[in-house]
């Protein structure tokens, strides 16, 4: 039934509030949806292993076991398990493909033990052995034992999906991940592999582990004498910080923080019971709550009491007329 123009119009800003789909909700790839039931096929396997019969005769359990072993009712068993009834693509999937994990389980897995790898990679051609990618399955750059040299991670490995190139590791650049970025020196390079690790924090580019192994200082330092040292800004002649703050020195850099005049060790509050309360920028002096202010210390209501009735007494007496 359609809604009325006048109603539709007013659903629309409620339907601009909806959030927008998560990515998260994307639907899995073919081959990830053969990973899935062959991972959840071996779980099978698994909780079907040691299956108990509880006869007490183990003699008669051993040979009924070695039967059940390989027979279709454990099969069976596991197939049963491999969807939850909700899940309408597992299950369809499980339907179209239920005689090739027949044929597998009483003819094939002997000579092919790999279950995703005879029913994902061989029958299915969904996926890809790993270290390959792409609809013909070629091997990942850098060969498909050590695709992007151990240092990356090859675009549709494992799938019949991607282009075969290198993302690289933290540290690590090039097409086969083998060169050093800036801030990583080449700690181990031979035919087979390459090691980046990371320079000192003072240096932008290096050849070793140490600050005196720099080819550029990092922002923040300086060279001094074969070594980037720390560049104490708060140490310059005009200082990075505002005349209500104070500057803190730390490595590569400085910090600027209100100066709390409240913790110095010379008080800012110098009338007694004073409270002293730091702002931005400031302070401010307050005597505390029922106390009484003076010019030289804020009096504490008992004590104004005994001041006021001892000023009483001090009045000279008047001569009646």
């Amino acid at each position: 039934m359609r809604l009325p123009r006048r109603a539709a119009l007013g659903l629309l800003p409620l339907l601009l509030l909806l959030p927008p789909a998560p990515e998260a909700a994307k639907k899995p790839t073919p081959c990830q949806r053969c990973r899935g039931l062959v991972d959840k096929f071996n779980q099978g396997l698994v909780d079907t292993a040691k299956k108990n019969f509880g006869g007490g005769n183990t003699a008669w359990e051993e040979k009924t076991l070695s039967k059940y072993e390989s027979s279709e009712i454990r099969l069976l068993e596991i197939l049963e398990g491999l969807c939850e009834s909700s899940d309408f693509e597992c299950n369809q999937m499980l339907e179209a493909q239920e005689e090739h994990l027949e044929a597998w389980w009483l003819q094939l897995k002997n000579e092919y033990p790999d279950l995703f790898e005879w029913f994902c990679v061989k029958t299915l051609k969904v996926c890809c052995s790993p270290g390959t990618y792409g609809p013909d399955c070629l091997a990942c750059q850098g060969g498909s034992q050590r695709p992007c040299s151990g240092n990356g991670h090859c675009s549709g490995d494992g799938s019949r999906q991607g282009d075969g190139s290198c993302r690289c590791h933290v540290g690590y650049q090039g097409p086969l991940c083998t060169d050093c970025m800036d801030g990583y020196f080449s700690s181990l390079r031979n035919e087979t592999h390459s090691v980046c690790t990371a320079c000192d924090e003072a240096c932008k580019t290096c050849s070793g582990p140490t600050n005196r192994d720099c080819g550029e200082c990092q922002v923040g330092w300086v060279l001094d004498e074969g070594a980037c040292v720390d560049v104490d800004e708060c140490a310059a002649e005009t200082p990075p910080c505002s005349a209500a703050q104070f500057c803190k020195n730390a490595n590569g850099s400085y910090t600027c923080e209100d100066v709390d005049e409240c913790s110095l060790a010379e008080k800012a509050c110098v009338r007694k019971n004073e409270n002293c309360y730091n702002t931005p920028g400031s302070y401010v002096c307050v005597c505390p709550d029922g106390f009484e202010e003076t010019e030289d210390a804020c009096v504490p209501p008992a004590e104004a009491e005994a001041t006021e009735e001892e000023s009483l007494t001090q009045l000279p007496a008047h001569e009646d007329l």
